[in-house]
């Protein structure tokens, strides 16, 4: 059955999700109050790397089931579901920020049409559905998504399981049944549970990545391979192979600020959740032993010296640097007074971000190595491994390489004459 549909928030989780309903047969209107999004939408452009996703939304354009406004009021309007995909930034202290939430339901609560069911895709703390409810006056369905960053098309239209939490079980559903083509399992529950099981998600791939990188340090110590730890612990089919690969900490739009959210939503409850709080120390000290790999590559000194920084999102495949371990390096680098050439596919040279402050931003990787005395490899941009490294070698002053994504050939990079550091190898 086709459904009229609108999507507030046109970013990483309201553009997949709009695409992929607009796939379903739906009729969707995506309402995006940024001028520069909404100008690339309307145009056939869009304004965040996801693969797969212009392809997507220009065939639900060109089918007539997907449209743009920038005001969520008109885009609700004849709307029997409404999705709130907007942000839920961290505060001060941790928990979540939720005026955008707040503010977007009572804007939207007057043209809302009878029947109508607004559903929270943002990740929200518990009690947030009880809270839009009261301003809507309308049923409200948690359905918190699951999206991986540069696989977020590919998530949503395979979904690992579908969740949604409902007082009332017939809205629960409706909603469910909007996804039925997926074919994943349906998981029905109430609006309490599901808000947690969101962030009990993000709060276990945390854990479950504090816990690689520290296994790494402890291979380091002992003179293990933590390859081939991990290759021994992924067969297990309890453990699996997924986020079980070191790196120089985690990051992005959702762990950081989840695993913060549900440490302060613990607290409130007057729990302490020592566990998680573990595994945030971890994450800070898996981006700490990645700068004192870079200074004891340069002999104990970064003051004075050149790095050539290779990625600054916080993972391949997306542009994202927000909470990005590449871009916490990069500043303390900076801190510690060494110079940063940095080049990322996504970055262009003239971007004067401010968390790219001080950092000179590269046509290439070979433009970064210019005069430089080691390189980094903070993020895992696959064409880095089709480098020619003997030309990288001769653009440096010095052949140091520290690989904190284990993403290149050790024994190539040695053939190039650089000395190779990665995480948890011998």
């Amino acid at each position: 059955m086709t459904e009229t549909i609108a999507v507030i928030g046109g970013g990483y989780v309201g553009l997949p999700t709009a695409a992929v309903l607009a796939r379903f047969g739906h009729r969707v209107v995506l309402a995006e109050r940024d001028e520069e999004r909404y100008g690339a939408l309307v145009t056939g452009g869009v304004p965040i790397v996801e693969e797969g996703l212009r392809e997507l939304l220009q065939e639900g354009v060109r089918a007539g089931r997907l449209s743009f406004s920038k005001h969520a009021a008109e885009a609700v309007g004849g709307a029997g579901f409404v999705f709130l995909c907007v942000a839920t930034p961290e505060r001060p202290d941790g928990s979540a920020d939720l005026s955008f939430v707040e503010s977007v339901a009572g804007e939207i609560a007057p043209a809302l049409v009878p029947g109508a069911i607004v559903v929270n895709k943002s990740t929200v703390p518990v009690g947030t559905a009880l809270l839009v409810e009261r301003i809507t006056g309308a049923p409200v369905v948690s359905n918190p998504e699951f999206l991986r960053e540069g696989t977020a098309v590919r998530d949503s239209l395979h979904p690992d399981r579908v969740v949604v939490g409902a007082d009332d079980r017939r809205a629960a559903r409706r909603v469910g049944e909007l996804f039925s083509s997926t074919g994943a399992p349906l998981i029905v529950t109430d609006t309490v549970t599901a808000e947690t099981i969101k962030y009990a998600s993000n709060a276990f791939l945390a854990t479950k990545l504090s816990f690689v990188n520290a296994l790494a340090g402890l291979c380091e110590s002992v003179g293990a391979d933590v390859r081939d730890v991990v290759l021994g612990l992924g067969y297990d089919h309890r453990i699996g192979f997924e986020f079980l690969r070191p790196g120089p900490g985690w990051g992005g739009s959702c762990l950081p600020k989840d695993t913060s959210a549900l440490i302060r939503i613990a607290e409130e409850a007057g729990y302490d959740f020592a566990l998680l709080r573990a595994s945030i120390v971890a994450n800070d000290e898996a981006q700490e032993r990645v700068v004192a790999k870079v200074t004891e590559a340069l002999g104990g000194e970064l003051h004075g010296r050149t790095v050539a920084v290779w990625g600054l999102t916080f993972k391949a495949a997306t542009d994202d640097r927000r909470r990005s371990p590449a871009v916490a390096i990069v500043r303390q680098l900076l801190d510690r007074g060494a110079s940063v050439r940095a080049f990322d596919p996504t970055v262009s040279p003239g971007d004067e971000s401010d968390d790219l402050v001080g950092v000179t931003l590269c046509d290439d990787a070979y433009d970064a190595c210019r005069g430089a005395d080691a390189v980094a490899v903070l993020t895992e941009w696959d064409e880095l491994r089709g480098l020619d490294f003997e030309k990288v070698a001769d653009l440096m002053t010095s052949r140091e390489l520290v690989d904190a994504r284990n993403l290149l050939d050790p024994a190539a990079i040695r053939r190039a004459g650089f000395s190779y550091r990665g995480i948890g190898r011998p």
